[in-house]
C-alpha cells in the first residue's frame, strides 16, 4: 500500500525542523553555556545538558572528517522523493528551513568550522565546568 504523499511531505518537514532544532541546540547551547556562566546559571553547569551538547557537535565533526551523510538529511531527501517532491519545490517549511541549513561549499570548510566549533565546546568544559553527573548541586558554591 503506498503512502500518502501528503503524509510523506509532512514527516519530511518534520524531519527538517527536528534537524533545524538540533542545530539551534548545538549552537546556541555553547552561546548560553559561556553567558551563562560568566551570568552564574546553575543549569548551564548540568552535566546531562553538557554531554548532550558535546556529544551532538563531536557527531556532526566526525561526520565531516568522515565525509558521513547526515543521516536526518538523508531521510528528509528520502521521504520527499517518496513524496513526489524535488527539494523543497512550493513547500514554505522545507523551502525556508532548507535555505537556512543546507548551503553548497567545499568540504573542507564544513570539517574546518564543525572542528572549530567542536573545540571551543570542549574548551567550554574547562571555561564553565559541569557539575558531576549525579551531583544535586544543593548548599555548593558557584566559582
Amino acid at each position: 500500500m503506498p503512502f500518502d504523499p501528503v503524509m510523506l511531505r509532512n514527516l519530511a518537514d518534520a524531519v527538517l525542523i527536528l534537524h533545524v532544532g538540533i542545530v539551534l541546540f548545538v549552537v546556541a547551547g555553547l552561546v548560553l553555556t559561556l553567558v551563562g556562566g560568566a551570568l552564574r546559571w546553575r543549569w548551564v553547569r548540568n552535566f546531562w545538558f553538557r554531554a548532550v551538547h558535546l556529544a551532538a557537535i563531536a557527531y556532526v565533526a566526525l561526520q565531516a572528517w568522515f565525509d558521513f551523510a547526515c543521516p536526518l538529511t538523508t531521510l528528509e531527501q528520502w521521504l520527499r522523493i517518496q513524496a513526489g517532491q524535488i527539494a523543497y519545490e512550493g513547500d514554505f517549511i522545507g523551502y525556508w528551513l532548507g535555505r537556512l541549513l543546507f548551503y553548497q561549499a567545499p568540504g573542507w570548510i564544513f570539517i574546518a568550522t564543525y572542528s572549530l566549533f567542536g573545540l571551543l565546546v570542549g574548551w567550554s568544559w574547562f571555561a564553565v565546568r559541569p557539575t558531576a553527573p549525579f551531583h544535586s548541586g544543593a548548599g555548593t558554591r558557584l566559582k
